[in-house]
């Protein structure tokens, strides 16, 4: 047998098999950069009766922007990139070379489900990647982006909650536990894929980090990502103000002090943006409360949301910024009986680890428990400064205190008196040493990029 001959008919082979998902691999890396691993995998699958040439999985290292990743892309033409034991073993070896290199790893996720025909044995395997996966981040700072390339069902959807970062292709991504027209039966609907797991239907997930319009967009926000991941600071403008702040203190004015910045997560609890910034040159991950003239009601969705992204930041050992306009927890029956207090004290066991620099702003409102969770020193914050207008007390408001304290001993003038608008402004905090300075809006920009540069050292 002319082993020559042999190699290179299995390589076209394997290049047939391949070809569609080589080429969405050249749309996000470097031109002719990609260099593959383990390309001669395959076993026989005898419940289907066929060979799956590469293990539907095509795995291998590049660079995108000059900077090296390794690529782990499901090739959906082998089996509906059914998942076997061997492509998870696959897997598992390129993120453990990942790992050692402290090299950041990119998802292309494409598959229908595991091969039925291994029964437990693919099981292991699938536990063997995501524990495998979950360890990255913990182990060597490894950054992990999932592009949803198409339908993602199954176990395989965990790897787009464990990421750093998801995502959603417009008019293509959709990701779900189980197979959707399972999922739209068992609800009594007659749904469409979409509509079970599109990006605007997991907005309750928290999963989708970004949609993008193609997988060269998807390529462009990696890059961006990664610079404000890897390169903590850049030259940038240091005295810049920002008039507008002293007339409106509205969440897009208080964007516009950042160079740049991502939004994640975008869908998800929207009352509080998350976001990926540069300001004054400096990385940073911002939570901007978002409460419009009310303030915001933390739920638990809002304090999970809090916690993955303060447990993002601890990753990546960004500087945590809040901009804070909150009344504290949801007063209501339904939060009461919820996991509202246990996702809170989740938060603050988290918090506590976190150990780069914890800045807060008082923006507009830090009322009761919402103060001690997102602006206290006692919490962990190493600098607390707030906006000259803004409002920091026990209680929101004179009717508030009087529902909470309205027993007939209590002094109804002194309530008055004591939780009256001119009495819950930031200096009263101040005094006590709580806050660190009282800021007119304009100046917070130059304001936060002091504080960073002294606490970052």
């Amino acid at each position: 047998m002319d082993k020559i001959q042999l190699l290179q008919e299995r390589k076209m082979k394997i290049a047939e098999a391949g070809k569609d998902i080589r080429a969405d691999i050249a749309a996000i890396v470097d031109e002719e950069s990609f260099v593959e691993l383990s390309a001669f995998s395959f076993s026989k699958n005898e419940f289907y009766g066929e060979n799956a040439e590469g293990e539907g999985v095509v795995t291998g290292y590049a660079t995108i922007d000059g900077y090296p990743y390794y690529i782990v892309a499901q090739n959906f033409k082998v089996l509906d990139g059914g998942m076997s034991k061997a492509s998870c073993d696959k897997i598992v070896k390129c993120l453990d070379v990942a790992e050692k290199n402290a090299v950041p790893v990119v998802y292309l996720l494409n598959t229908h489900g595991v091969q039925v025909g291994e029964g437990v044995t693919v099981l292991e395997g699938l536990a063997n990647v995501l524990m495998k996966a979950t360890q990255l981040d913990v182990n060597g700072g490894v950054s992990q982006y999932v592009i949803v390339n198409g339908e993602v069902y199954g176990a395989a959807a965990m790897l787009a909650a464990i990421a750093d970062f998801t995502f959603f292709v417009k008019n293509k991504s959709v990701l779900a536990i189980n197979s959707p027209f399972v999922l739209s039966a068992k609800a009594g609907k007659n749904l469409t894929k979409e509509e079970v797991g599109g990006a605007k239907a997991l907005d309750k997930t928290g999963v989708v980090s970004l949609e993008v319009e193609d997988l060269a967009d998807a390529r462009d926000k990696i890059v961006a990502l990664s610079d404000m991941l890897r390169v903590g600071m850049v030259d940038a403008e240091l005295n810049e103000c920002a008039p507008i702040l002293n007339e409106s203190v509205a969440v897009e004015n208080l964007l516009s002090i950042f160079e740049n910045y991502i939004e994640i997560n975008a869908n998800y609890e929207p009352e509080i943006k998350t976001v990926i910034a540069r300001i004054g040159g400096i990385s940073i991950a911002a939570a901007i409360f978002d409460g419009g003239d009310n303030g915001v009601e933390m739920t638990v969705a809002k304090m999970d949301k809090m916690n993955a992204f303060a447990s993002l930041a601890n990753a990546h050992g960004l500087p945590f910024v809040t901009f804070t306009d909150t009344k504290g927890l949801c007063p209501c029956a339904c939060a009461n009986n919820s996991r509202l207090l246990k996702a809170t004290a989740e938060y603050l066991e988290n918090f506590n680890y976190i150990t780069a620099p914890k800045i807060s702003v008082v923006y507009k409102k830090a009322i009761g428990l919402g103060y001690s969770l997102f602006a206290s020193k006692s919490v962990g914050f190493d600098y607390t400064c707030a906006f000259a207008n803004a409002k920091i007390a026990l209680f929101d408001s004179v009717q508030g205190a009087q529902i909470e304290l309205g027993n007939e001993k209590a002094d109804k003038a002194a309530l008055v008196a004591k939780y009256a608008d001119e009495n819950s402004d930031p200096i009263n905090a101040a005094k006590d040493g709580y806050i660190d300075a009282i800021i007119e809006p304009q100046f917070v920009k130059q304001y936060l990029i002091s504080s960073l540069q002294m606490l970052a050292r």
